[in-house]
């Protein structure tokens, strides 16, 4: 009996085999979940500390001593950005545009074709005009063929004179013969000079049948369509357009500004200034006065000043608004008391870090930190050394800026 109760007891244990078979699925489902935490914390560590975030900063530049020390502001002046080459392009005969292949901001070269008119009477006449060429070319060597023969024929009759052979007057016909078809072939030869300069007249007008570029540079407006009525003169009519396209030579670009005639006396030729863009505030762009137009606006009492950009890029577009400071040097023991290796960089770009002065310097979109020993202060520019002259520097470094970090180009 009791041996009976130990075998039933013994069937009702749980097997440890069949138990881990069972609990297989429920340890890889686990371990699945696990799994994908653990890509996901690897991810955003990457993301958070390999790459680092973007942050959106603004960008000026470590300015060389002699850029800022030595000059000083006399007097600003507002105007825009004009273009010295600047032309609108049209044909120089009327006529009907049959292909234009230019779109507004396209880069062209000089002699660039830009549209064509509709050239089936030019080309009409210029082969009217060559055949009559041809026509004249023919007739001139008729005469000189039979001038050859006349002279032949006169040679013989002269020969023949001292025989007796032939009259004096027989010999005074052929003489003639002679003079009239040398002077047929003189006149010939002046026709067929008209004829050519015939040819070359009608190829002129066929060439004014194609519009090119007389500079190299951009088209800024695409005045006419294909379909449209060109003239080079406006005669008054609705339907016709005067030109083309409007093509700018972007490296003739330079400012007019308006001085008041009471502080003309303050600006001269060859004076040093700073251009500041409207679109682009923290931009200090070289440049220095051209010429001062001789001649007043009486309605708004100013002198019109041109000044010449000293630096050339993308942005400086025509018709931008721009503010001009002028120069006037100032000692030169201001420059000469700044130490070797200084810069100026705007107060703001200087933050204490660690109990350091850094700077943050824009590498290939990221942002590397600088240690820096500051100097003199002058108005919201400080000299600083430890790092170069043209630097890309961050202008106001946020707090949460690190080393390494991505930055974008852009307003903060």
């Amino acid at each position: 009996m009791t041996a009976d109760k130990n075998e039933l007891l013994a069937r009702l244990r749980i097997d440890r085999e069949w138990r881990d078979e069972a609990q297989a699925p429920r340890r890889l489902w686990w371990l699945a979940i696990a799994g994908v935490g653990v890509a996901a914390l690897a991810a955003a560590g990457y993301f958070l500390f390999v790459r680092g975030s973007v942050v959106r900063v603004s960008e000026v530049t470590a300015l060389a001593p002699s850029a800022l020390s030595s000059p000083t502001a006399v007097l600003q002046a507002s105007g825009y950005v004009t273009a010295e080459r600047e032309a609108t392009v049209s044909s120089e005969i009327p006529g009907l545009l049959t292909q234009v292949f230019i779109q507004e901001g396209e880069h062209v070269r000089r002699g660039q074709i830009l549209a064509r008119l509709d050239d089936s009477s030019q080309l009409a006449t210029l082969a009217q005009a060559r055949a009559q060429w041809q026509a004249a070319q023919a007739l001139l060597a008729q005469y000189r063929a039979q001038l050859a023969q006349a002279r032949v024929d006169l040679g013989r009759d002269q020969a023949l004179i001292g025989a007796h052979l032939v009259s004096e007057q027989v010999l005074e016909n052929a003489r003639t013969q002679v003079a009239v078809l040398g002077a047929q072939v003189l006149s010939q030869r002046r026709v067929v000079q008209v004829d050519r300069a015939g040819v070359e007249a009608a190829q002129v007008q066929e060439d004014y049948t194609v519009v090119r570029a007389p500079f190299s540079g951009v088209v800024v407006d695409k005045a006419a369509q294909m379909g449209e009525m060109i003239s080079p003169i406006f005669g008054g009519g609705g339907f016709t357009q005067t030109g083309i396209a409007t093509i700018v030579d972007m490296s003739s670009l330079e400012v007019d500004v308006d001085v008041n005639e009471a502080y003309i006396e303050r600006v001269h030729p060859g004076q040093p200034a700073v251009a500041v863009l409207d679109a682009y505030p923290d931009w200090n762009i070289p440049a220095h006065v051209i010429a001062i137009v001789p001649t007043a606006d009486k309605s708004k009492a100013t002198v019109r000043v041109r000044v010449a950009l000293d630096g050339k890029n993308p942005r400086i577009l025509p018709q931008m608004g721009v503010r001009v400071s002028f120069l006037q040097s100032a000692p030169k023991r201001s420059a000469s008391s700044l130490p070797a290796g200084t810069v100026w960089v705007p107060a703001s770009a200087v933050v204490r870090r660690g109990g350091r002065s850094v700077v943050f310097a824009i590498e290939k979109s990221r942002a590397r930190k600088h240690a820096v020993t500051p100097g003199l202060l002058r108005g919201d520019m400080r000299a600083v050394s430890g790092i170069a002259d043209g630097a890309s520097l961050v202008r106001s470094p946020p707090a949460q800026l690190r080393d390494g970090e991505r930055v974008v180009i852009g307003s903060e």
